[in-house]
């Protein structure tokens, strides 16, 4: 009975060890292909995340990404409404 438990742990343990990894590096490229490197940025990043698996990724995240360019909010002037909108019909 324990032999066949063993065979579904390791079974289970080899999928975990081989498939997350080979994920993972598949939503990087996706990222990478999106990102705005150029054409051999690109390539270099993706030769570098598949030829080094577990150091690659981890450049790239560190190194690779350029940060978000988010400018400052720039505040026009207000947008009054008529004074006919503040006066009160009622009122008179």
């Amino acid at each position: 009975m324990s032999g066949s438990r063993g065979c579904a742990t390791n079974s289970i343990l080899f999928l975990i060890i081989v498939f997350l990894p080979v994920i993972g590096h598949i939503i990087e490229t996706v990222f990478i292909l999106e990102d705005d490197h150029s054409s051999l940025g690109k390539i270099l990043w993706l030769l570098i995340i598949w030829c080094l698996p577990f150091i690659g990724p981890f450049l790239y995240l560190i190194f690779g990404q350029r940060p978000v360019n988010r400018s400052r909010v720039m505040f026009g002037q207000a947008s009054y409404a008529p004074d006919d909108y503040q006066n009160n019909p009622y009122q008179r």
